[in-house]
């Protein structure tokens, strides 16, 4: 930084700076050594998309570059979705006896590492599935619901589709509003797909899901709970 002709300094001197600018100093010095030191493409949560800015697959934001991606996934947001995601895995593990997903984490900055562990691959996204939804009602709790039906015909193999409930103030595609709430359904190589519902308490003891692997056919039905009188 050029610490001359500022108020204060000598001619021939370094000027002081002032605390914001020492900080953005140390950020940008901290980004340069992250970027020469993490290969961003073993990160299965950074996809570049076919405008040429990067985006975060788990917490589904938008980067004008690498090192503003970067400097997302040290902050709060990403770590906690990251945090999430890890304890959502291991239950499911604990539930379904299942293989834990593969983790990529960044550490706080400047000291950055990996968990060495096998790096799941990103495949080139192919367009929306087709999809269905339908009201339904359940006829002895008389609790309403939605009905979703994906198609899924060029899913890579092994892959099942995934689902998870998000706020309105999680997603950046639009004003948030206290009134909804979204469903996202996942499946590679397809893009992520999310339906705007209301933001009504969701009854979690009473959620189905089956993946027809035959027919390439996901279904995912949900129930409100009733509200109280």
């Amino acid at each position: 930084m050029d610490f001359q002709n500022r108020v204060g300094s000598r001619f021939g001197g370094g000027g002081v700076a002032d605390a914001s600018q020492q900080n953005l100093d140390r950020k940008e010095r901290l980004r340069r050594l992250a970027l020469e030191t993490i290969d961003l493409s073993k990160d299965p949560y950074l996809m570049k998309n076919h405008v040429g800015t990067f985006e975060c697959k788990l917490c589904l934001t938008i980067h004008a570059n690498e090192g503003s991606y970067l400097a997302h996934t040290q902050g709060k947001k990403h770590s906690t979705n990251l945090q999430r995601r890890m304890a959502k895995d291991q239950k499911d593990i604990a539930l379904g006896g299942g293989v834990a997903p593969l983790v990529f984490q960044h550490a706080a900055a400047p000291t950055m590492m990996y968990t060495r562990m096998p790096i799941r691959k990103v495949h080139v996204k192919i367009g929306r599935p087709g999809y269905k939804v339908t009201k339904i009602r359940d006829p002895e709790t008389n609790q309403n619901g939605l009905l979703f039906q994906i198609y899924y015909p060029d899913i890579v193999n092994g892959i099942k589709p995934r689902y998870r409930f998000m706020s309105a103030y999680e997603q950046r595609q639009e004003p948030p509003s206290k009134f909804y709430q979204y469903l996202l359904i996942a499946a590679e190589p397809y893009e992520t797909i999310a339906f705007k519902i209301q933001s009504l308490e969701i009854d979690k003891n009473n959620l189905w899901s089956f993946w027809d692997l035959d027919c390439k056919q996901y279904h995912f039905q949900f129930f409100f709970k009733i509200k109280e009188q």
